[in-house]
């Protein structure tokens, strides 16, 4: 009798502390200042990298080695560089669904917005535009199974605006980015988005570095590698706290390698998000709260090193607000701030008030009132999403490469248990009419499909042909060209082999 009165004391305990719930109250100015904050810091952030992109990979920039930034570099690049802002335009694509079409919006509005648009896309986002643009809709467009680049960091750096839309509601940032997020990307990929967008609605709530990593991962679901990936760099950051390489070196050997994406494999370079997360952990851990130190550390760890500094420096610029932003890092800022980002009719003066707009919408969407120029916000504790994992059982074990041009039929053999193949369909003679090559794929002597590649560089197929969980055994693979047109070419540069193993003792004996 008394241990069942005890149990029943202790439920009602725990009941009554999962009910009582913090809260935060914000003026609607401090909101606004740090929305702002967040958009400034974000392209701040991806202008100071821009030089260093893809530049150092599998290695750092040293110490020794200064990084630019002066007085009218943001609108000299923002006005002479815009594809380097796809950080910000990919952003505002949705951003500007949202205001004609509500936080309601569907996901094909987001999805067709930006598969339509007139700015060019790499990875994950052109493979998801293909998809979209060719008949496979989101969320299908992102998987694994369409989408090679499923992984990589796409989704991460365009997930900004969940968290800004969403302040100290890091799980309604997370439904937003459960729709949009997979547009383009699946598991680790969607998981950066997911990560990133927590820790900008976290920044509204705390000025600790520290609490807002731990408390943004638990947004992600422990069995997944995203989540041990970024709990290893907490970890690390602990146990070298006066050691940013270390922690670098510590990544490299654990987590660098890239087993999916074309272009990152048996290659340093690396597109992964989770990789690319970890720097982003990094530059906050390390940098603790100094804006210079953060973007420098992000910036210095190499990889995809403009957009990892873009979401220190925007969730670094929430935690701040825009008018604690040091004076050199919005040096030229206000004569930028006017200038619409290219393949938009949105300036940074123009998502500062949109974004406040929707953040007000997304709190009231959430029961939250406001009294008067008051906020109060009960802190919402995170949950994780659900466990996704791309690729699984898929181990590169061989490149092959061909540099074949202008092909009309192409035939090879591998073993193992799938393949990816590389290549491009170009105009000749820059011929002013594009072109779509029509393009049958053979595996094992059954046709898998019939491809559209087309020559545009907008539309294109990022990969020529893919295919995943075959029995792992001797396959036999060819394409055949239906339309030739002399005027153009179809172009394959090689083909890379799966197995559901590694090799064995990281050798394979060649046949």
């Amino acid at each position: 009798m008394k241990k069942s009165l005890l149990l029943l004391l202790l439920s009602v305990c725990l009941s009554c502390i999962a009910f009582s719930q913090k809260t935060l109250t914000l003026t609607k100015e401090q909101i606004k200042d740090k929305i702002k904050g967040g958009w400034a810091g974000q392209t701040i952030g991806v202008t100071f990298g821009g030089p260093y992109e893809f530049r150092f990979n599998g290695t750092y920039i040293q110490d020794y080695q200064p990084l630019l930034w002066y007085d009218g570099y943001l609108k000299n690049t923002m006005l002479n560089n815009p594809g380097l802002y796809d950080d910000l335009y990919m952003d505002l694509t949705f951003v500007d669904v949202f205001e004609k079409y509500g936080l309601d919006a569907p996901v094909d509005s987001f999805a067709n917005a930006f598969a339509n648009a007139g700015y060019m896309l790499w990875h994950a986002n052109q493979a998801a535009r293909y998809n979209i643009l060719n008949g496979i809709k989101a969320p299908a467009s992102g998987s694994w199974q369409h989408n090679p680049h499923a992984d990589d960091i796409d989704y991460q750096i365009e997930a900004d605006y969940a968290g800004l839309m969403s302040p100290g509601m890091p799980n309604a940032a997370s439904a937003i980015s459960d729709k949009i997020g997979h547009i383009m990307n699946y598991g680790d990929g969607w998981y950066g988005g997911v990560f990133i967008g927590a820790m900008y609605s976290l920044s509204f709530t705390s000025n600790d570095l520290n609490y807002i990593v731990t408390e943004a991962l638990k947004t992600i679901p422990k069995q997944s590698t995203f989540y041990q990936c970024i709990n290893d760099v907490i970890g690390w950051h602990r146990k070298y706290p006066l050691d940013w390489h270390q922690t670098w070196f510590e990544i490299q050997k654990k987590w660098s390698e890239d087993k999916a994406c074309a272009e990152g494999i048996f290659r340093p370079f690396n597109i992964d998000a989770k990789v690319n997360s970890a720097y982003v952990v990094l530059g906050l851990l390390y940098g603790k709260g100094d804006f210079s130190k953060t973007l420098e550390l992000c910036t210095r760890a190499g990889q995809d090193a403009d957009c990892n500094p873009s979401s220190a420096g925007g969730i670094l610029g929430t935690i701040l607000g825009y008018d604690k932003i040091p004076g050199y890092w919005k040096m030229g800022l206000k004569e930028a701030e006017d200038i619409d980002f290219k393949y938009t009719t949105i300036s940074l003066n123009k998502v500062y008030d949109i974004g406040f707009k929707h953040a007000l919408q997304n709190l009231e969407r959430n029961g939250i009132k406001t009294n008067g120029d008051k906020v109060t916000i009960p802190l919402q504790v995170p949950n994780p999403v659900r466990l996704e994992q791309s690729f699984p059982n898929l181990y590169p074990v061989n490149s092959v490469r061909l540099d074949k041009d202008d092909l009309k039929e192409l035939a090879f053999e591998f073993e193992g248990t799938g393949f990816i193949m590389m290549g491009e369909a170009e105009r000749k003679d820059e011929e002013k009419t594009e072109y779509i090559f029509e393009v049958e794929l053979y595996v094992d002597g059954q046709k898998v499909e019939t491809a559209k590649i087309p020559t545009n560089y907008t539309t294109r197929r990022y990969e020529l042909f893919w295919k995943y969980e075959l029995p792992n055994k001797k396959h036999t693979v060819s394409v055949k060209l239906l339309n030739p047109d002399q005027r153009y070419a179809f172009n394959c540069s090689g083909y890379i082999v799966f197995s559901d193993k590694p090799v064995a003792n990281g050798f394979q004996s060649q046949k």
